[in-house]
């Protein structure tokens, strides 16, 4: 079964070692933290945000370029985690001579969230993916970003 996600928060582990990017998700009443390169987190920020980039990132022209084909993206899906890494589904359509085609399009986690957060569609969680990497939220700390540690 597949859970509908919020995106709870975007910041940087807090723990021992280098401090990495990660998107948190929302699911089944459940935080789930996905690591994320610093350019991937910048674009979900300024998603989040509603902020355009002086020059359109690649999540912006991937998006302008599918509805030119007349296409839409209709959902991302995080469906799998193997061996430490998630991997996500892309669903779209597209119309043409008035007929539907549905397109399932294998991605990075990141660029799914990236797209899902400008084109404001769902994104979904699998049952699986939660079962092994899903986190109460007591067990992460998030704070905003000019908090301090107590």
């Amino acid at each position: 079964m597949d859970h509908e996600a919020d995106v709870a928060a975007i910041g940087v582990s807090d723990g021992e070692g280098p401090r990495a990017p990660a998107v948190i998700l929302s699911a089944r009443g459940e935080l789930l933290p996905i690591f994320v390169s610093p350019d991937q987190a910048q674009s979900m920020q300024l998603a989040l945000g509603g902020e355009a980039f002086e020059r359109p990132l690649t999540h912006d022209l991937l998006v302008e370029m599918v509805a030119e084909f007349g296409g839409a993206i209709d959902r991302v899906r995080i469906d799998a985690l193997t061996d430490g890494t998630f991997y996500a589904k892309v669903d779209a359509e597209q119309y043409e001579s008035g007929e539907r085609r549905e397109l399932v399009f294998d991605a990075r986690p990141s660029d799914a969230i990236a797209l899902a957060l400008r084109v404001e569609c769902p994104i979904t969680v699998s049952d699986a993916v939660l079962d092994d990497a899903g986190r109460a939220a007591g067990e992460l700390d998030i704070r905003e970003p000019d908090d301090e540690r107590r």
